[in-house]
């Protein structure tokens, strides 16, 4: 016994589109905060003293801070690419909760330094708000 099902299928005409204005906004947001990130990223890699320093303080070894490095990178290459950009947002915003969790652990109060990992990950997600007509439809600023 067979049946008709319809299935509804989604198509980008289903969710509203970006103005142009709007996607190179959010271009320019990714581009500043990927300068950022990548930076960092590449700090770990490059191991120099500052770094070393920073992080033996926080109990890492020289392994951990390339390796930090490393699954910095990766985050980054997922959110840079469209058609991978929310899983890499969401995994950028694991990475730099760990960042916060690691500098409030490292303090007896509430590390002044933790909120700026927490303004990058905004940023991460206002960029990729501002670019993507998914992450929009997501995640709506007004009802409606």
């Amino acid at each position: 016994m067979s049946s008709n099902t319809t299935h509804q299928v989604s198509t980008s005409s289903d969710v509203r589109s970006i103005s142009r204005r709007a996607e190179i906004a959010g271009w320019v947001v990714t581009g500043l905060v990927t300068v950022l990130l990548l930076f960092d990223a590449i700090s770990h890699l490059a191991l120099p003293e500052s770094v070393k320093d920073a992080s033996y303080d926080l109990g890492l070894t020289d392994g951990d801070i390339i390796t930090t490095g490393l699954v910095m990178l990766g985050c980054l290459a997922l959110y840079l690419i469209p058609r991978t950009a929310i899983l890499g947002a969401v995994l950028l915003t694991g990475y730099l909760g760990g960042a916060v969790t690691t500098l409030i652990i490292s303090e007896d109060e509430f590390a002044a330094g933790a909120w700026f990992p927490i303004a990058v990950g905004v940023v991460v997600w206002a960029g990729l708000w501002l670019r993507s007509s998914t992450v929009r439809s997501i995640m709506p600023l007004t009802a409606g």
